[in-house]
Formats: C-alpha cells, structure tokens, sequence
C-alpha cells in the first residue's frame, strides 16, 4: 500500500507565495518518494500557480479543498468536480472537520460530495474525526460509524476505491499543538479499518487511513510506524516547503 502525505494550506497563500512554496517543495523532493505519493490542497484562487509551482514533478499532485456535488448549475459560490479537474486537480478534500463545524456541513452532503467527485474521477480524501466533547461523552464509536456511513452511503458497487482515502482527524488536535498519544492513533485507526471493513467488505480492507492533527517533523516518523497508519494530512506545518517535505520523507531516512 503506497504512503499518501498531503498538505491542506486551508485560507492561506496568495498565488505568488504558492507558486514559491510549490517550487520549493518539487525542488526538494525532485518528485515523490518511492512507494509514495504526495498531494498540496491549495485554495482555489492558487490551484494554477501550485501547478505551475509543482511543475509536473513525478509522484506530487494537485488537489482541493471543497467541492460541490454537481457539473454545473445555479450554485452560487461553489465549485463542480469539472471546474476542479480543469484546473489540474486530482484530489478532493471532503467533509474536513472546518467545513462539518465552522461551515455546517452535513453528513448527508459530505457523502453526496464525496461519491460524486469519485463519479466524475476525482480521488478523494473523506475526513472523519471527533470533539473533544464527543469524546469524554463516549461517542467516538458511535460517531465515527455515522461519519462513515454517511459518508459512503452514495458509492456504489462499481466505486472505484482505489481512489478513496479516509483521514482521522481529532478536531480537538487540528491547529492546538496537541496530538493524539500513539496509544490512541492506533486504537482508532483499528477501529476505523473495521468500520470501513464492516460498511465495505473486502473494499475497506485496501483504503488508505491517514493521520492528520498537529502533525510536525518531530512527531511524523513516529505516527508513520502505527498499525493501520497509511499516511497524514498535515495543516500548519505543510506552509513550509521544508518542513512539509522533512514530514513526507520522515520515515525514509
């Protein structure tokens, strides 16, 4: 199973500043390790100049942050999966924990934005994860199972799942400088792999399970080795090219 490492520079960089650390970043990898691939979700106002910054570099792609499910319309303010694929993008960010909570996302219209963009042959990273108020209430279990389900609940049975990844994220992690114990990765990245085993079959057992939650160079090698880590989302410490590309490499040296 090939390691996915991606950035999500959320609201930040205009399109000089990522093209610069898009250049940076394919400079210092000279494309993606072996065994590897690396994805920048850029906001869409700098998806042309993060292209231009990766400059075709081998094993890195481009990705989103949102999109909507439909090709076109009276969406005032949205995006379509054509838009997206125009613009370069490979990869898709669905049901971030900002856009559940600050933006009011509803499970139901994370999983229609999640099998649509794999519909129109966009891969998808599908984000899962908990408050911290869920969790002292007991409801880790219970929420992640209804993350999920929603979530998958409009992929067929000709779903490509080679092209889904799902990432955990704590929402009480994201941007605090805390990170889950390695203790608690685990157990809930094996938690996770059953649901997805439970809703899916055989299918949930070649998904990719990403980490994502205050991830830094200093703690990255160490989540990578988890059981049933398959790779990280990676936020404030992906604005730095070299920061970012000493978080892909990590587990490599």
């Amino acid at each position: 199973m090939r390691t996915l490492v991606a950035a999500n520079w959320k609201m930040n960089k205009t399109r000089a500043e990522a093209r610069s650390t898009a250049h940076e970043l394919a400079t210092l990898l000279g494309g993606a390790p072996d065994n590897r691939d690396v994805v920048v979700f850029a906001p869409f106002t700098s998806l042309e100049a993060t292209k231009e910054g990766l400059n075709g570099a081998p094993g890195l792609f481009l990705g989103a942050q949102d999109v909507y499910p439909a090709n076109e319309g009276a969406f005032t303010g949205e995006i379509s999966p054509t838009m997206l694929k125009d613009a370069g993008c490979a990869w898709v960010l669905t049901g971030h924990s900002e856009r559940r909570h600050v933006i009011g996302e509803s499970p139901e219209l994370v999983g229609k934005k999640t099998a649509f963009a794999l519909e129109q042959g966009l891969s998808v990273i599908l984000c899962i994860g908990e408050t911290l108020a869920q969790r002292r209430a007991g409801k880790l279990d219970s929420l992640l199972w209804l993350q999920l389900e929603k979530g998958l609940a409009g992929l067929g049975k000709d779903a490509d799942f080679s092209r889904l990844a799902v990432a955990y994220e704590p929402v009480w992690a994201i941007g605090t400088g805390q990170t889950a114990s390695n203790e608690d990765i685990c157990m809930v990245h094996t938690l996770v792999r059953e649901l997805l085993s439970s809703l899916l079959g055989s299918d949930g057992i070649g998904i990719r399970i990403l980490y994502g939650g205050s991830v830094k160079p200093s703690n990255a090698k160490s989540i990578l080795t988890i059981d049933n880590v398959n790779g990280l989302l990676v936020g404030g410490a992906s604005l730095q090219a070299q920061s970012f590309a000493d978080i892909v490499r990590a587990d490599l040296a």
